[in-house]
C-alpha cells in the first residue's frame, strides 16, 4: 500500500491571516491539493489561531473528499472541536499555546493516564487516533497502550541529520554521488526512526511521520520505512509550491513515495 501524502495547509491560512480578507482562500486551495493528488489534508489549529482558525475547520468538513486529519493540543476546546468535526483522524500533540512549531512528541509513559481518557473519547466517536512521539521505542509502547490506532513519529532531528550528512557528501571531491562518511551519517539518521518503526508494527500500530520531511529527505525516509502509511508535510511543501507551483509540487512529492 503507497504511503499517504497528506498536505498540511496551515502556512497557507498564515499568508491569509498576515492581511485580512480570504486571500487565498484556504477552503479552495485544500480542494486544490486534493484535486492535485494529495491523499489527505491536515490542519493544526491553535487557541491563538494565527493560522488555521476553528471556524475553518468547520468548513472544510463537508469539502473534502480525502481524509481529513486534525492535529493539536487536547485541551477541552480542541477535544470539542474535533468531536462537533469528526474527521478520520486525529493527531494528538503535546504543543503549547506560545510554539511557534511543535518541538517534541508525548512522554506517553508520564502522560498514559490522560491519553488513555483521551483516545478512548475520540475512539467511541469513530476517530482513528495518532499519538506524536518521538523516535523512542518506549514511547511506542506507551502509546500503544493508551489505545493509540496509530504513532506520527517526529521526524525534525532526521530532517537536521540529513541535511548534515548531505553537506558532508557534497563536501567529497573524490566521491560526488555521496561520500562513504555521508552515507554512514545517513544511516545513524534513520536508524532510531526504523527501529521505533518496526516497534510500532510488532505492536500493531499504524505509522505516520511528520515535521520537516522535504524533497531532500522524504525519498530515503520512505525508502527506508515503506510502511509508513501516511506522511503529513507542510512548510517545506509550501515554500517549493513557490517556486514550482502547487499541482507540479505535489506531484513532485508523490513521486517521492513511488517505490
Amino acid at each position: 500500500m503507497q504511503t499517504k501524502l497528506s498536505v498540511n495547509i496551515n502556512k497557507v491560512a498564515t499568508i491569509r491571516n498576515a492581511r485580512g480578507g480570504n486571500n487565498p482562500n484556504v477552503l479552495q486551495v485544500a480542494m486544490d491539493c486534493e484535486r492535485f493528488g494529495a491523499q489527505g489534508i491536515t490542519v493544526h489549529p491553535r487557541p491563538d489561531q494565527r493560522h488555521i482558525r476553528y471556524q475553518d475547520v468547520r468548513d472544510l468538513k463537508p469539502l473534502l473528499k480525502t481524509e481529513f486529519n486534525i492535529e493539536g493540543n487536547p485541551i477541552s476546546e480542541f477535544i470539542a472541536l474535533v468531536l462537533e468535526t469528526c474527521p478520520t483522524q486525529v493527531t494528538l500533540v503535546p504543543d503549547g499555546h506560545d510554539q511557534i512549531t511543535s518541538n517534541h512528541g508525548w512522554n506517553t509513559r508520564t502522560h498514559l493516564d490522560f491519553l488513555t481518557d483521551v483516545t478512548a473519547r475520540f475512539k467511541a466517536a469513530g476517530i482513528r487516533v495518532s499519538i506524536f512521539v518521538g523516535a523512542d521505542e518506549e514511547m511506542v509502547e506507551y502509546a500503544a497502550r493508551a489505545g493509540a490506532d496509530r504513532v506520527e513519529l517526529y521526524t525534525e532531528p532526521y530532517a537536521v541529520a540529513m541535511a548534515a550528512a548531505a553537506t558532508v557528501s557534497e563536501g567529497s571531491v573524490s566521491a560526488p554521488e555521496g561520500s562513504p562518511e555521508g552515507h554512514r551519517l545517513q544511516a545513524a539518521a534513520i536508524a532510531p526512526f526504523i527501529r521505533a518503526a518496526e516497534t510500532a508494527r510488532d505492536l500493531g500500530l499504524g505509522l505516520n511521520a511528520g515535521h520537516d520531511l522535504s524533497l531532500d529527505n522524504l525519498a530515503y525516509f520512505h525508502q527506508q520505512i515503506p510502511w509508513t502509511d501516511e506522511v503529513s508535510i507542510g512548510h517545506a511543501l509550501i515554500c517549493d509550491a513557490l517556486y514550482l507551483g502547487l499541482e507540479e509540487t505535489i506531484h513532485r512529492y508523490l513521486q517521492q513515495l513511488t517505490d
